[in-house]
């Protein structure tokens, strides 16, 4: 989601934005400010180069706006309102307020309000000279015999107050008491800041890195005591983190009181051997007076930057650090002054965490943000901007764009390289091109990619890299450790080194992930040890084994070697190959060999006898060859083969049962062992039937059946594989049993049964030993046959219906089983170290009592349980529940409940499972029809008379459920009690109203102390003729946002409703709130603005036509009975905890889409226009149902 594309040639962003032919417009009184106050802002303005609409008549002509001023408002990008003694006599100046606010509520129009030497309260209220001003309005309105023109002032006079009283609520600044001087530079940063205009050097104009600017821009802003001093930004070569730093830089800069940016650090200090120096002169001159005095000692250097930045307040940019030794030379130890920022790029995570700073006791706050690749929309954007100078491909390149694109896979540099090399090139030099790229060693993208590989210090992390990129992209992290080891080679430092590099990344699969243009130039590294002769170099791969196979090269120096025959064919590279294995005799380095669907003939005795991977998908045989050198395979991969058994034995006694013999079959006494053998993977052999000889491979850890879908039997034998901890048995549908000596088995960390058809099995823990089991039924113990005779001795249902887990597990993966609640055993409490549990897409109609007796549970999912109506009370230990449903069923959920001390938790969840009507889940929302709420709440919220709800019916919507009708019902969540229905006007007992849709309001004076406030709007659906569909369609509203402000106390709450759409039906639809508040929330005196406002991108025609509110006290009654008790003990409402739903512009974000998806940020939650510029969510979302309570309350609560 990054990129650079082309620098802009202005200096301000404002010619980015072709509909604006300004930044700023002023709105003045002339005869209060134009030669003096204005003035001096203009000029500044100008002078900052922000081009600023300033109109040069003072004398009103005409009743109504003049054009020039209407187009000024509306082509400018902000206006600076200079409210004045006189404005308010200025009906021009008047009418421009309205008009500006109009522009506030359709775009992103920023509005400045200045209170010159004027009062705010005098504003809103309109009194002092703006009340003497709205008087001689009126007055003249009254005179006005005209009937028409008479009505025509009352509406301005309307708007006009509403505009004086909205503009108030606004943040602006006051010039009482201030220098003019200061305050007019304030001005000119704070428009710098919210239009993004630069006034040093051109911005690059970025493609796709919206989010990365926000979150940034973010972090300068933020002063709280929390505030991160550095941030590291992280990310490959080419990645785009210079750009980003160049963008916000140039908007942020001359927020500090000294900045520096310092680019290419790392270039500067290999090319000379005292570069160092070069870029601490450029810093310490950029935040000090620069000193005439020669420094040839980077210490000195360093305690001179010291000093200056404990003085000052700056902004350091340093790019593209990477080494330690440069961040201490240019950071030093003794800290910053309070306020500093600065911004690291490097693509070394580890670096700025270890240098010097970090190891003093004032260590500074440290935040790391990585830059990814960009989404494919954007990379097409990127190209084609440098390729075509426009956003899409010209007509006949449509194909081969696209190959490109998927080419570069979201890296900007390339796609931006590729574009320009492109440009005004024809088709067929465009359909060559990739190919001679991937042979180009020295291209400018490979260059810069192979700096990260090049710093890399170690050998061995350098090696690990090559087998990565060669072989194992792809492939299972702890796989690959196992095999790599055994090959000498340190994986586990290793594999952290190249992630901290950005050279590789761990997927949420645990498999290695490395960039396609990262991969192919590690494969540049290794083609250089031998360009034209590739079975001189250490590892082959594709195409080229393919040819040196065919040709029997000699290859004793190759280490790897991987050939994938489907893989060629997919290439369209046409070819056999009938592999004779002496064409691999004299490979005696060989360690990791893959064979994929090859015909192979000849004595498997001449494979290499050094080898510790070998993997051949497709194997055609029936069996393993008996002459297959194996004693050295730490790992053997046959998935998708013939094999049809698998088995390492030797001859067993003769008083063995006749029927054992029969099911282990005949073994040859001088059989080699796998005694090395650490991972067997038969993935997909569906011919595969049994499985017999586990007690020869004693260091088996990881066993792969996954889709063996012919395989019956499993050997008792298993129980020897002392050193197993990884059992997939997926889709091993045939399978009629589990050996009863899995449950023995004390290292078993991760059991994967899904598929498996165990509907009709229980499942239980393995309580006794197996002597205490034959005991019982009395049979003896004999030694190797101990199992197997168990085996025979259990009465035939218990073979079948039986599954011993065993009780080392962590993870234990049951999905798609047929399994009911009734399937489960009462009690798990035996797996005392199980952390993950999976039960998706299994007939579960309730949380099985057995799973709350966990008691280290972490992660539960439930995915597309679709007969699941209720979970209630899983373990206090979960930190993770899955409750995903796909949208071909429709959910039956209605009840979820958790244990008072239940840990922070984080949901997947999907909207598609919150109900309309009678549903709970508990801390995040509670409905319940209303003829079923208890007399005693609604006296407690103050709502009375509402009998005739009862019995009816209304249409609502959430998400993309359709619409559905229901009873009407009581909503609670975040502190927050609402109904809506149909309706013709507010209850009686709302006594403050207001027409429109925002009031405001003083909290009256009561000797009772306020515990709540009724807010009530009626909502209308405008008129739309007939070409916009039917009538349901026209009736389905998107319910508004509700943004209530106590202006005293600086708290903002916006409020969006759990239901989504409603359906008028023509009629109006009135939604009556009660909101729990406290004395630290509002209390008697305070100021109080609540406004409905439409959500972002809804462009329907519901109308607010009037709202109101009521005042609800503690007048004692209930003291002895806490009747809303239990609603008060959820946690995240208004008044308790919510710390993960506050912007960090300081409002509150009341949805419900915050703990569905609580990893995405605001800028997709349709709020930013309701809050602070650059707004986004301060802190993670942990969400909790339940606060620390009294504990009846819980037992009590309905």
């Amino acid at each position: 989601m990054v990129v650079l594309s082309e620098l802009c040639e202005g200096s301000s962003c404002s010619s980015t934005h072709n509909c604006h032919r300004h930044d700023v417009f002023l709105s003045f009184r002339g005869v209060d400010t134009r030669h003096g106050f204005t003035n001096h802002l203009y000029n500044a303005l100008m002078h900052a180069n922000i081009t600023t609409f300033l109109d040069d008549e003072d004398i009103e002509t005409g009743e109504d706006l003049k054009p020039e001023l209407e187009s000024g408002i509306r082509g400018s990008r902000a206006s600076v309102i200079v409210l004045s003694k006189n404005y308010a006599t200025s009906t021009w100046c008047l009418d421009e307020l309205v008009l500006i606010l109009e522009q506030r509520m359709k775009s992103n129009h920023v509005v400045i309000p200045i209170f010159y030497h004027v009062k705010p309260s005098h504003v809103r209220k309109q009194q002092s000279s703006f009340g003497d001003a709205m008087a001689k309005h009126r007055q003249k309105m009254e005179a006005e015999t005209n009937s028409n023109k008479r009505s025509q002032w009352a509406q301005k006079i309307e708007l006009w107050n509403k505009a004086l009283t909205e503009v108030v609520d606004l943040k602006g600044k006051d010039a009482n008491g201030r220098l003019e001087v200061e305050l007019i530079d304030e001005i000119v940063k704070d428009i710098f800041r919210r239009l993004r205009i630069s006034s040093r050097f051109p911005l690059p104009q970025l493609i796709g890195m919206e989010d990365s600017i926000n979150f940034v821009t973010s972090w300068l802003k933020d002063t709280s005591s929390h505030t991160t001093n550095i941030l590291t930004i992280l990310g490959m070569g080419g990645i785009g983190k210079t750009s980003l730093a160049k963008y916000v830089y140039a908007l942020h800069f001359h927020e500090f009181d000294k900045s520096s940016f310092i680019e290419d650090i790392g270039r500067k200090c290999e090319e000379k051997s005292n570069g160092i120096l070069d870029v601490q002169k450029q810093l310490f001159d950029d935040i000090s007076k620069p000193s005439s005095v020669q420094v040839l000692d980077d210490s000195i250097y360093t305690s001179m930057i010291e000093n200056a930045v404990a003085r000052k307040k700056v902004f350091l940019v340093l790019d593209d650090i990477s080494s330690l030794n440069q961040l201490d030379a240019l950071l030093g130890t003794k800290g910053f002054y309070a306020g500093t920022k600065i911004l690291v790029t490097t693509t070394d995570a580890w670096l700025t965490k270890s240098c010097a700073l970090f190891k003093t006791n004032d260590k500074p706050n440290h935040a790391m943000y990585e830059l990814k690749v960009l989404y494919e929309i954007d990379s097409q954007k990127l190209f084609c901007y440098h390729a075509f100078m426009c956003n899409e491909p010209k007509p006949g390149y449509e194909e081969v764009s696209k190959k490109l694109v998927k080419y570069c896979k979201g890296h900007p540099m390339a796609l931006k390289v590729l574009g320009r090399s492109l440009h005004n090139r024809d088709v067929t030099y465009w359909e060559g091109y990739i190919d001679r790229l991937k042979k180009e060693n020295d291209s400018p993208i490979n260059n810069v990619l192979r700096m990260s590989f090049d710093s890399l210090s170690s050998e061995n992390d350098k090696d690990l890299f090559k087998h990565i990129a060669c072989i194992f992209v792809g492939m299972d992290r702890n796989d690959v450790v196992t095999i790599l080891e055994a090959c000498d080679i340190e994986t586990r430092t290793g594999i952290t080194n190249l992630v901290d590099k950005c050279l590789l990344s761990i997927g949420w699969n645990n498999e290695l992930k490395m960039h396609e243009l990262v991969k192919e130039m590690g494969r540049f590294v290794v083609r250089e040890e031998s360009l034209y002769k590739p079975w001189e170099r250490s590892r082959i791969w594709g195409l080229e084994s393919f040819k040196v196979l065919k040709q029997k090269k000699c290859m004793e120096n190759v280490l790897g070697l991987t050939l994938d025959m489907r893989m060629l064919e997919k290439e369209k590279l046409h070819g056999s190959l009938e592999l004779i294995t002496d064409a691999l005799s004299k490979m005696d380095s060989l360690m990791l060999l893959q064979l994929n669907y090859v015909q192979i003939t000849g004595s498997f005795k001449n494979f290499p006898e050094e080898l510790r991977w070998l993997c051949m998908h497709g194997f055609p045989l029936k069996s393993i060859p008996p002459d297959l050198p194996m004693e050295n395979l730490v790992s053997l991969d046959m998935s998708h083969s013939s094999i049809e058994s698998f088995g390492i034995c030797y001859s067993y006694p003769q008083r063995l049962h006749k029927r054992l013999k029969q099911l282990i079959g005949s073994c040859t006494k001088d059989k080699k062992l796998l005694g090395s053998l650490k991972i067997l993977n038969l993935s997909c052999c569906e011919q595969l039937h049994s499985l017999r000889g586990f007690d020869h491979l004693p260091k088996l850890e990881r066993l792969i059946l996954k889709g063996c879908i012919g395989l019956i039997e499993i050997c008792e034998s298993i129980e020897q594989c002392f050193e197993l901890v990884h059992i997939d048995l997926s889709y091993c549908n045939k399978l009629e049993k589990l050996p009863r000596s899995l449950g023995m088995l004390k290292k078993v960390k991760t059991l994967l049964l899904d598929g498996c058809y165990l509907g009709e099995s229980r499942i239980k823990i393995r309580d006794k030993k197996s002597s205490e089991m034959l005991k019982a039924n009395n049979i003896g113990i004999n030694t190797i046959t101990s199992s197997s005779t168990l085996l025979q001795a259990m009465p035939s249902y218990s073979k079948f219906s039986v599954i011993s887990l065993p009780r080392s597990l962590v993870s234990l993966s049951l999905e798609n089983n047929n399994l009911s609640t009734e399937s489960f055993p009462m009690d798990f409490s035996c797996l005392t170290m199980l952390k993950e549990l999976y039960l998706d897409k299994n007939p579960i109609f309730s949380l099985p009592r057995c799973v709350r007796s966990l008691p280290r549970l972490e992660k539960l999912s439930m995915v597309n349980c679709h007969m699941l109506t209720s979970v209630e009370h899983p373990p206090h230990t979960l930190t993770s529940l899955n409750l995903m449903f796909d949208f071909t069923n429709k959910p039956l959920l209605r009840k979820v409940v958790f244990d008072p001390r239940m840990s922070p938790l984080k949901f997947s969840l999907e909207r598609t499972i919150l109900a309309h009507s009678s549903f709970e889940f508990e801390g995040m929302v509670k409905i319940q029809p209303m003829a079923g709420v208890e007399e005693n709440i609604l006296h407690c919220l103050g709502w009375t008379n509402l009998h005739f709800l009862i019995g009816k019916h209304v249409k609502i919507s959430i998400g993309y459920r359709e619409t559905e009708e229901s009873e009407i019902q009581m909503y609670y969540e975040f502190g927050i009690f609402s109904t809506l229905y149909w309706g013709k006007e507010m209850p009686n007992w709302i006594t403050h109203r207001s027409m429109g849709p925002s009031i405001s309001f003083t909290i009256p004076s009561s000797p009772n102390n306020l515990t709540g406030l009724n807010f009530c709007y009626v909502l209308t659906s405008g008129c739309l003729d007939e070409t916009h569909g039917s009538v349901d369609d026209l009736d389905l509203i998107n319910l508004p946002v509700i943004k209530i402000c106590n202006i005293t106390k600086n708290l903002t709450w916006i409020y969006e409703h759990y239901i989504e759409k409603f359906n008028v039906g023509g009629h109006r639809l009135i939604l009556l709130s009660h909101w729990m508040f406290g004395m630290n929330e509002m209390e008697c005196g305070d100021q109080i603005t609540i406004t409905v406002r439409k959500r972002l991108y809804d462009t329907g025609n519901a109308v607010t036509k009037e709202c109101g509110v009521s005042f609800v006290y503690d007048n004692g009654e209930n003291k002895k009975e806490d009747v809303l008790g239990y609603y008060r003990s959820w946690n995240h409402i208004i008044g308790g905890d919510l710390t993960g739903f506050q912007s960090t512009t300081g409002e509150y974000i009341l949805s419900k889409r915050r703990i569905i998806w609580p990893t995405l940020d605001i800028a997709l939650r349709n709020y930013y226009h309701l809050c602070g510029e650059g707004a986004h969510f301060k802190d993670k979302l942990y969400f909790k149902a339940l606060s620390n309570r009294k504990p009846g309350i819980l037992k009590d609560g309905p």
